[in-house]
């Protein structure tokens, strides 16, 4: 009975609710003077026919005939009284059984079930939480990072101004608090001071207000605040945000650096203390066509040979199969054992490379910038004429029109391109233009983006070799912020995985585990303590407290969990 009468203190003090109080009261007043003017009329009329009745049972002649039951008891003979008695039921049905109810249930019942929504909405986190990250929106980066901190036990809370929808979040099991996110008692309340970090993931300007804000709460706590706009990147540090990432820059960096100009460039696309991850792609390499066991990489540089991108698909790495022109190895070792490898690949003399970028938004100008950098020519395709002047000087040659049509795209220099980036913000329209790329030029290298990591095997069906999406990204960038180590970024669906050592392995040999053949992991390192063994011997022996360092997809770390559920080392 209490929290009924909270209830309804809360929902009378809604200024909203006054007003469809007021509305309502309105509509049935109006009802009210019609059931009034048809009481009187009604005795009018019967007197007209000689006929007498009381007061009361002209109100119940009225009431019966407006809400259609009509019971028959009562009626008139004259055709003006049965006229009367027609406009009486269509004026029932309008208003009683149309527009009353509707009324009911927009200003009334609607805003009721509204408010007991708004009453189950947390409006703080409990005393003493700490260690959290604070996400200011659910957006895909948040979604997958909060997946990635919930591997490593790290909690979070989500903030929601609406309560309505902070409540429908809750129901798909989301953690939330509802509060509006320019107020400092909203980061009072979600404990700010004691979080691990805010992430601040809107737009520019409200990400400028929340940093603000935040300070206001705390001067320590890292923020992390995403940046659409370069021009925004210095202001937001100026407000007081820890690291303010430009991720759609930073994605099309990432797409451009999978474009090798020069046969035998190593790419370092990862450190983790000592430990680097390079790819090697074999195009115009002596790799081409011989094997891993043939090469002898290992024991000649001391690099293992960990993945081989194929077709956008990080495979095993076989011995016994031979590598192909579209192969990118991925390799694990030391700074030195790099340098080892590079004397046995060399790499070879700059060559004039033609790069074809479809899409000039952000994404795409950020690609073409920095392989201009590195000596590429650029041609830029871009639909819209206001974006493509924006992309005047930044690529060497900018061709407006629809990449969907094949004109354009020779135009645009498809025919002689040795690579081709795909852009656009579009998932569907970059799983449409990788299929249609790959038709005309099947030699290609192909680079694509997308946006959801859900359309990742769509676009790895349609011939794109390597794909990377907005919230891979993101959430990789800020899982390694969190984590206070270099960003490590192998691939979509691919990541980096620190585990403890199950019990059950513990004594054996990494050879004996079998982790690879059981689950699909590759163990690139141990961690102990504070040194870290990179390419551990098969006979090397899993000790208590060690921390395994492997790469894999989260279906094959999901699947090491599921066979040994108790991953915990003594």
């Amino acid at each position: 009975m209490r929290y009924l009468g909270i209830q309804l203190a809360f929902f009378l003090r809604q200024s909203q609710t006054k007003r469809n109080l007021l509305a309502l009261g309105q509509l049935l007043a109006v009802v009210g003077v019609l059931v009034l003017v048809f009481t009187v009329l009604f005795h009018a009329l019967m007197e007209m026919e000689g006929q007498e009745h009381s007061w009361f049972t002209g109100l119940y002649w009225t009431l019966t005939t407006m809400t259609t039951l009509g019971f028959g008891d009562i009626t008139f003979k004259s055709d003006l009284g049965r006229l009367f008695s027609t406009v009486v039921l269509l004026s029932g049905n309008v208003f009683l059984l149309i527009l009353l109810p509707f009324a009911f249930i927009r200003f009334l019942y609607a805003p009721w079930l509204e408010a007991q929504l708004k009453l189950r909405a947390p409006r703080a986190l409990p005393e003493g939480a700490k260690g959290h990250v604070v996400f200011c929106a659910w957006d895909a980066v948040t979604q997958g990072l909060s997946r990635k901190l919930g591997e490593v036990g790290v909690p979070y809370v989500v903030v929601v101004p609406d309560p309505v929808v902070a409540v429908q979040m809750m129901s798909d099991g989301v953690r939330v608090v509802t509060g509006e996110l320019d107020a400092k008692a909203t980061y009072e309340a979600v404990h700010a001071a004691d979080a691990r970090a805010v992430v601040a993931n809107l737009g520019d300007a409200q990400n400028t207000n929340v940093t603000l804000t935040v300070r206001e709460v705390s001067a320590e706590v890292p923020i992390l605040a995403t940046v659409e706009q370069m021009e925004s990147q210095d202001l937001l540090l100026l407000a007081g945000a820890t690291h303010a990432m430009p991720l759609k820059q930073r994605l099309g960096q990432q797409l451009a650096s999978r474009i090798s100009l020069r046969s035998g460039e190593l790419h370092v696309i990862g450190r983790f203390r000592d430990v680097q991850m390079a790819e090697l792609p074999a195009l115009g390499t002596p790799l081409v066509g011989r094997t891993l066991r043939e090469l002898g990489l290992r024991q000649r540089t001391g690099v293992n040979v960990v993945g081989v991108w194929e077709r956008g698909r990080l495979v095993p790495a076989r011995g016994d199969e031979p590598l192909t022109a579209a192969s990118v190895p991925v390799l694990v070792g030391s700074e030195a054992q790099f340098e080892a490898l590079q004397a046995e690949v060399p790499v070879g003399e700059p060559s004039p490379t033609t790069v074809l970028i479809i899409g000039g938004g952000t994404v795409g100008r950020a690609a073409a910038r920095a392989l201009v950098e590195r000596g590429a020519t650029v041609h830029l395709v871009e639909h819209e004429s206001a974006a493509a002047s924006r992309c005047e000087g930044v690529a060497h040659a900018v061709v407006v029109g629809e990449a969907a049509d094949r004109t354009v795209l020779e135009r645009a220099g498809l025919v002689e391109a040795s690579a081709v980036i795909v852009t656009t913000n579009d998932d569907a329209m970059n799983v449409y233009l990788s299929i249609y790329v790959r038709r005309l030029r099947p030699d290609v290298r192909l680079v694509s983006r997308i946006t959801h990591e859900r359309n990742h095997e769509a676009i790895l069906r349609a011939g794109a070799d390597f794909v990377l999406s907005y919230a891979s990204l993101g959430k990789e960038m800020m899982f390694s912020v969190l984590q206070g180590r270099e960003l490590v970024l192998l691939g979509e669906g691919i990541d980096l995985h620190a585990l403890p050592v199950p019990r059950a392995l513990l004594g054996q040999s990494l050879a004996q585990s079998d982790i690879g053949a059981q689950t699909g992991l590759n163990v690139i390192a141990i961690q102990r303590g504070e040194e870290i063994e990179a390419n551990p011997a098969p006979k090397t022996v899993l000790n208590p407290g060690d921390v395994l360092l492997v790469i894999g997809s989260p279906a094959q770390r999901s699947a090491l969990s599921e066979r040994y559920p108790d991953r915990k080392g003594h």
